[in-house]
């Protein structure tokens, strides 16, 4: 059989589109609109860097430029429209998936308990009640209100103290939730104070979460290997995505097609039906930062596939290792993946430090005019006065093993 085939362009415009990415940044950031942003392009990874802004304010910002931290913090803390959960890491999420999350709680309970006890220090069990009594009785507590005269390790994650580690075992299986987060601590409750009533009340049952999973997963990736369709969630085995997507190609309720990748390649994937004949609107031609974590590159062989742009971030890289640098921006014009950017904020100063084009990009007076308009957008937003340009800063292009 001939499948219908989706041109590279179309394809990276579709993709886009369901990223928020298609449309010029502009329009209410703040409330419900925030919060179906959000929705939209699914969960906002949470990071802790900010060498400009923390990477889920760059990645609404990228989207909404009249968006301000302040309005996440009140639809999360506020106004409880968000919440903040796990996907591949730490997200925040529309508070009605919540319901979602159920079956991954009781997955994780048995998984990450085992793990755990090999990772972890000993004694995080016997902290359970401990904690969930303190909190009922006196409120939201963080990691540095729990564990008194426990050691504290100066190492990562794995070094945590009981309590501490107790602390995120009982988030990550559903009994607390972040009610709030003091500069970047989280400050956990029990989840019947965060989570509003109606939404704790919903009952979904395993083959409605299984067919929540995949079915969202499509509208938001617009189109998907088997592979592709279970990491966007993260919330279920590669063999369940594909069992699903077999009986949903048989249903009718997806349809295969072939995707051209920027290289020429093509890729059998599947897609809800009617996709290969909507229209795809441009992009507009500005210039936009992204965050190395925004949810449209957080999949980097889709991205390598799709735009031929290979991103792999350097921080965890020793320095003499480095290709570009600790903490790069990609620079998004249009529908394509033109460059990478190493900016950071200094003082009041936006530093533009190096800015490398993609092998077969032009650096012209067209684009630099556009990035340079994008930049001071972008210095504004992270209350800097000006950009600087080092000497130097423009690069040869060059590719990233």
């Amino acid at each position: 059989m001939t499948l219908t085939v989706i041109p590279n362009a179309t394809a990276r415009r579709l993709f886009l589109d369901r990223h928020a990415l298609a449309e010029a940044p502009v329009g209410a950031a703040s409330g419900a609109a925030l919060a179906g942003l959000v929705g939209r392009i699914g969960f906002v990874q949470v990071d802790s860097i900010t060498t400009v802004a923390r990477a889920h304010d760059m990645i609404l910002w990228s989207r909404r430029q009249g968006y301000r931290p302040a309005a996440l913090k009140r639809a999360l803390e506020g106004e409880r429209s968000l919440w903040e959960h796990w996907t591949h890491d730490a997200s925040v999420l529309p508070v009605e998936l919540w319901p979602m999350w159920r079956g991954r709680f009781a997955r994780d309970e048995a998984r990450l308990r085992e793990g755990w006890r090999t990772w972890f220090r000993e004694g995080f069990e016997a902290q359970f009640d401990t904690i969930l009594d303190r909190i009922a009785r006196d409120g939201p507590v963080s990691s540095s209100d729990v564990g008194e005269g426990e050691a504290r390790g100066k190492g990562g994650w794995w070094d945590w103290h009981p309590s501490k580690t107790a602390l995120e075992w009982l988030w990550r299986t559903g009994r607390i939730a972040v009610t709030r987060r003091d500069g970047f601590r989280k400050v956990y409750d029990l989840t019947e104070r965060v989570i509003p009533e109606a939404v704790r009340g919903a009952e979904v049952s395993s083959e409605e979460e299984l067919d929540w999973a995949w079915a969202s997963a499509l509208e938001r990736l617009g189109f998907g290997t088997a592979a592709e369709v279970a990491g966007y969630w993260n919330a279920v085995p590669l063999e369940a995505a594909r069992d699903w997507l077999a009986q949903a190609l048989r249903a009718g309720l997806v349809e295969e097609v072939e995707v051209e990748g920027a290289e020429g390649a093509r890729r059998r994937v599947f897609a809800l039906p009617g996709l290969a004949g909507m229209e795809a609107p441009e992009p507009p031609a500005r210039m936009r930062v992204l965050s190395p974590f925004d949810p449209a590159l957080r999949d980097r062989k889709r991205a390598e596939f799709l735009f031929g742009f290979r991103y792999r971030i350097e921080v965890f890289v020793p320095e003499a290792k480095r290709v570009f640098g600790y903490y790069v921006f990609p620079l998004l014009e249009g529908a394509r993946l033109v460059g990478r950017i190493d900016v950071k904020r200094a003082g009041d100063v936006l530093a533009v430090r190096a800015l490398w084009p993609e092998p077969g990009i032009s650096w012209g007076k067209g684009r630099q005019a556009k990035l340079e308009a994008e930049l001071d957008r972008l210095a504004g937003f992270a209350g800097c006065a000006r950009v600087d340009w080092a000497e130097g800063w423009l690069r040869e292009p060059k590719r990233q093993p």
